[in-house]
């Protein structure tokens, strides 16, 4: 492996960078849930075709997650994370445009399509700037600012900017700005850490085929766990309001209170999580993780309309969550990538589990719903929760302190059994 020189000022750099454009993906995403209720009535829109809008979103920004990893780790990080943000960005903005149902599926499909993009081009990028110690805590930096800006702040932001805008159209419009900013600050300030061409001289490998990466075993486990973890978190995201609202009785402002628990509790997991797997490593992270969130959802389901319990139960699912993702897409998918395949890889684990946890899952939560109550869809997410702590048993350890602590240990270990060989000798004697 080639060792690059660490630079703390870049890393601080990159962390900022990509740290607010994922923010901003993540606002632009979720900004139309608290527009909805100002533009159904304009565009003729019901509560079905939401669901389809955020759905086409989440199935496009999976699967291209999966094919731009690939080309990421081919042409360098730089040029994709440029080109997307520009894209979502102005993309956003024309959704301020769209005149009906067809034409918001279309513009919210290929914004998919551009935030799916920018993922683990945003991911490696980050993980090539931090150095090993602090992987897991730089990346889950980066991504908690998705909960935040995404889930916290774009429902508050949207609904102060309807009393100074003239309606919700400008929303969209005044949302592309901070974008191209981002985008500008990248384009200056970060580089590709390619390869010296004199390195590449000296071992001419051969191009590591994508397929690699399907041969690492916990590719396979962190990408069948974060199915759970998202199926879990994206079940709840979606039906929690719902169920406060119609099951639990709650007013619109309290249910907006306890909703809101989504988005900061998974804020503080995004990082805390990941953060805490450097220490403590990342298989007992993800197992403690997912048997502390099925704990706090069970709970959840089986508490009354008391607006703060609910709030500090769901606070703490969604910080577990929420920050399972972070781990699993981020130091997980890094330290299981073959070499050359780091973007790859997370735009795998982090493309198919949105496909399916973020597109699938709350289709199955439908039907639960409509058949079988609306109640039910939390015990589909519990066993999801469930599920993925029996997965997470078979991650194989690869945070960096932690294998140095078991290699040096290892290394005493044996300097004791070689030390103690020549006095048994002697002793023969």
């Amino acid at each position: 492996m080639i060792a690059f020189q660490h630079d703390a000022s870049y890393e601080r750099k990159t962390l900022v960078l990509l740290g607010i454009g994922f923010g901003l993906l993540g606002f632009d995403r979720w900004l139309m849930a608290p527009l909805f209720p100002h533009m159904m009535h304009e565009l003729g829109l019901n509560y079905s075709q939401l669901g389809s809008l955020i759905g086409v979103l989440g199935v496009a920004w999976g699967l291209w997650s999966i094919v731009m990893g690939s080309l990421s780790d081919r042409i360098g990080r730089k040029k994709i994370l440029v080109v997307t943000m520009i894209a979502f960005s102005l993309l956003s903005s024309l959704s301020g445009l769209a005149t009906g149902f067809m034409s918001l599926m279309l513009l919210r499909g290929v914004m998919g399509v551009a935030e799916g993009a920018f993922t683990p081009a945003s991911i490696a990028a980050n993980s090539e700037a931090s150095p090993p110690a602090r992987r897991g805590l730089n990346q889950g930096l980066q991504l908690s600012m998705l909960p935040l800006m995404g889930l916290g702040f774009a429902p508050i932001v949207a609904t102060q900017l309807l009393q100074v805008v003239p309606s919700w159209h400008w929303v969209f419009a005044i949302s592309a700005v901070p974008g191209l900013i981002v985008a500008v600050l990248i384009w200056r300030n970060l580089h590709d850490r390619s390869v010296p061409e004199s390195v590449v001289a000296q071992a001419p490998a051969a191009r590591p085929r994508w397929t690699d990466l399907l041969a690492s075993r916990n590719v396979i486990v962190a990408t069948a766990a974060i199915l759970c973890a998202m199926s879990g978190i994206f079940v709840i995201g979606a039906m929690v309001p719902t169920y406060l609202v119609a099951v639990l009785h709650l007013d619109t402002r309290s249910m907006g209170f306890v909703a809101s628990a989504v988005g900061f509790g998974g804020f503080l997991g995004s990082f805390g999580v990941a953060g805490i797997s450097d220490y403590i490593g990342r298989r007992l992270t993800a197992l403690i993780g997912f048997v502390t969130a099925a704990v706090l959802l069970y709970f959840f389901s089986c508490t009354g309309p008391n607006p703060q319990v609910l709030f500090a139960l769901l606070f703490g699912v969604a910080m577990f969550s929420i920050g399972l993702l972070s781990l699993l897409s981020g130091p997980v998918a890094t330290e299981a990538a073959p070499v050359g395949l780091v973007a790859s890889t997370i735009g795998f684990v982090s493309g198919v589990g949105e496909t399916f946890g973020g597109g699938v899952a709350p289709v199955i939560a439908g039907f639960v719903a409509q058949h079988f109550g609306l109640a039910r869809t939390l015990d589909f997410a519990l066993c999801s929760l469930i599920v993925g702590a029996v997965i997470a048993l078979f991650l194989v350890e690869t945070a960096p302190r932690r294998r140095s602590t078991s290699v040096s240990t290892g290394e005493a270990g044996c300097n004791e059994i070689a030390a103690a060989i020549p006095r048994k000798a002697d002793a023969s004697l």
